[in-house]
């Protein structure tokens, strides 16, 4: 059983977990969406003196709300809090590592009613915005944590937000044209990550639009489609709720 399907309980959340959560969702989404602003601006303005000073303040005072934010949800999960910690490995990657911080953001997408029709709608939906919109994120830090190692190295290649992108893009998609290289350590541990990110969510997307055609191409022959869980369980409620033949009528 994965982390959103097991129960509450058993991820160590509680009724006071779950009322800070809804407490610090909406300040936190905020936080996120400052912090990919600065941090771009940050970058790309290669700013100094002043500016510089309140970038870097602001990305601080952004990633001490993120710690907080976990360091108190551990507090208030349910004994073991191992379990929790266990069951919340994404949130801990994402107060080490600020390019996870604007993943958040695709979180607000996953509520709109429209999308979330049904159960199937709402996964194939959900998969859908995380793969597209984590890999437009994905190919966004890296270019910018790129471009941030590579700048002023010597003989480095990768200069400008433009070549980061475009280094980035044909990274991710196994082209690899070649023309543009991170000479850095740096540079190359992120192209790895790159290289990673994108063959799981070029993956996931294509897994999700072949989902996506399946159920187009099956529509009007309902005979075929598959039942999920819950239909069964539908199924085997109305069955219990009906009254059999065999039982004498009640007086």
């Amino acid at each position: 059983m994965s982390d959103e399907q097991a129960p509450p309980s058993e991820r160590g959340e509680n009724a006071r977990t779950r009322r800070w959560e809804r407490m610090t969702y909406w300040p936190l989404t905020v936080a996120a969406l400052v912090f990919l602003i600065v941090y771009t601006v940050h970058v790309i303005g290669d700013v100094h003196g002043l500016a510089a000073v309140v970038t870097r303040t602001v990305i601080t005072i952004i990633w001490v709300m993120f710690i907080v934010d976990y360091l108190v949800r551990l507090l208030l999960a349910s004994p073991p809090r191992r379990r929790w910690a266990l069951h919340h490995l994404f949130d801990l990657a994402v107060v080490l590592v600020p390019a996870l911080r604007p993943v958040r953001l695709l979180g607000v997408l996953t509520h709109v009613r429209a999308f979330t029709r049904t159960a199937a709608s709402s996964l194939r939906t959900r998969l859908l915005i995380y793969g597209i919109g984590a890999a437009m994120l994905l190919i966004w830090d890296i270019s910018l944590s790129v471009l941030q190692a590579e700048r002023h190295a010597p003989g480095a290649s990768i200069t400008s937000f433009g070549d980061a992108v475009w280094w980035a893009f044909c990274t991710v998609t196994t082209v690899g044209y070649g023309d543009y290289v991170p000479v850095t350590a740096q540079g190359r541990v992120l192209a790895v990550l790159l290289m990673v990110g994108g063959v799981v969510l070029v993956g996931m997307i294509v897994a999700t639009f072949s989902s996506w055609v399946l159920e187009r191409a099956t529509r009007g022959h309902t005979d075929q489609l598959p039942a999920t869980r819950a239909d069964v369980e539908r199924l085997l409620q109305m069955l219990n709720e009906t009254p059999r033949r065999s039982d004498p009528p009640s007086e």
